[in-house]
C-alpha cells in the first residue's frame, strides 16, 4: 500500500471511512467487523470514524465501539493503525443531526471517545463541524488543550473554510493536521480547501469521495467520463475517481465508506491504479 502523511504520521494512501457500518441500513456487527479485517489486511491504516456515527441517542459511538471490537480480535500487529474520529456533532433522533462545540461539549465528547476506543490517547481528534453558537476559536482552543494535555495526538477540522482552517493553525500553533471536507465527482467547491492545504503542509481527507451511500453505485452513469476512463484502465467507476483523487496532490486521503469486506478491498487497489494526464483532463472537465 502507498503511504501518506498526516502530521509527522504515515498512513496508508486510502482511508475507510466507518459511517456506513452504523448508521441506517446498516449490516451485522460481524460483517463490519470482517470489513474492517478486510482493510487491515489490505494495509488500510487510517479508519476514520465519529461518535455520531450511531442511529439514536441510545446508540452514541456505535463505529467507535465496532471499531476498538476489531482491532481486538483482528489477531495481528494494529500498532501503526491510526483511527481518527470526531466531536461536535451529535444525532438525539429520527434521523436529524444538531451541534454542540462547546468547550464543555468537546471535552467530555474527547473523554467519552477515549473510553470506547480503549485508548490512552486518540491518534487523530477532529472538531466535526463549526457550530454558529459558539465561537470557533473556542472550540478549537479546547482541542488544542486536549493535545497539549496528551489526551489526542493530533488535531483536524472537518466541513470547514479557508478562514477557519488559516484560524485553526493559528490557534494549534501550526499543529494542525488535517481538513475533512466533501470532495468528489459531484462535490468539487471545496477545491481553495484542497489548495490551501497543500500550501500549508496539512493532509485533506475527503468525505464521501465516491459521492454518497446513495450514489456511489451509480458513479460511472452519473458521471459518464469516469465510466469511460475505466473501460479503458479496466478498473472500475469507484477505482476510478478514488485514483483521480490521489492524483490531484500528494496531500489527499480519500476515506471511502465501507459495509462489506469486498469494497474496502477494491477501494485500496485503486492505489496502485495511474492515471495519464489526458484522462485525468478529461475527468477534471466532466
Amino acid at each position: 500500500m502507498h503511504m501518506r502523511r498526516i502530521g509527522n504520521t504515515k498512513v496508508s494512501a486510502i482511508g475507510l471511512g466507518g459511517m456506513p457500518m452504523s448508521i441506517e441500513g446498516r449490516p451485522q456487527s460481524s460483517q463490519s467487523i470482517a470489513t474492517i479485517h478486510a482493510a487491515l489486511d489490505a494495509g488500510v491504516t487510517l479508519i476514520d470514524t465519529a461518535d455520531a456515527y450511531h442511529l439514536d441517542a441510545n446508540d452514541v459511538g456505535h463505529n467507535e465501539f465496532l471499531i476498538a471490537r476489531a482491532l481486538a480480535s483482528y489477531g495481528a500487529d494494529t500498532e501503526d493503525v491510526l483511527i481518527a474520529t470526531k466531536g461536535g456533532h451529535l444525532r438525539p433522533g429520527d434521523g436529524t443531526w444538531t451541534l454542540d462545540g462547546s468547550p464543555e461539549h468537546l471535552r467530555a465528547a474527547c473523554e467519552a471517545s477515549l473510553r470506547r476506543l480503549r485508548m490512552d490517547a486518540i491518534g487523530l481528534y477532529q472538531f466535526h463541524r463549526p457550530d454558529p453558537a459558539v465561537p470557533y476559536e473556542d472550540s478549537i482552543g479546547t482541542l488544542r488543550d486536549l493535545l497539549d494535555e496528551g489526551k489526542i495526538r493530533m488535531v483536524g477540522i472537518s466541513n470547514a473554510n479557508p478562514d477557519q482552517i488559516r484560524t485553526a493553525q493559528g490557534i494549534l500553533g501550526g499543529r494542525l493536521a488535517s481538513v475533512q471536507n466533501q470532495f468528489s465527482p459531484a462535490f468539487r467547491s471545496s477545491e481553495p480547501e484542497l489548495r490551501l492545504c497543500e500550501e500549508l503542509g496539512i493532509a485533506f481527507l475527503p468525505w464521501s469521495p465516491l459521492g454518497g451511500i446513495k450514489n456511489a453505485a451509480a458513479l460511472g452513469s452519473a458521471f459518464c467520463a469516469f465510466g469511460q476512463v475505466a473501460q479503458v484502465v479496466g478498473a472500475t467507476p469507484q477505482q476510478v475517481t478514488l485514483a483521480w483523487l490521489l492524483a490531484r496532490s500528494p496531500v489527499v486521503v480519500p476515506i471511502p465508506g465501507c459495509s462489506r469486506p469486498e469494497t474496502i478491498q477494491a477501494s485500496a487497489a485503486a492505489v496502485e491504479l495511474r492515471l495519464t494526464p489526458q484522462q485525468l483532463s478529461r475527468l477534471e472537465q466532466s
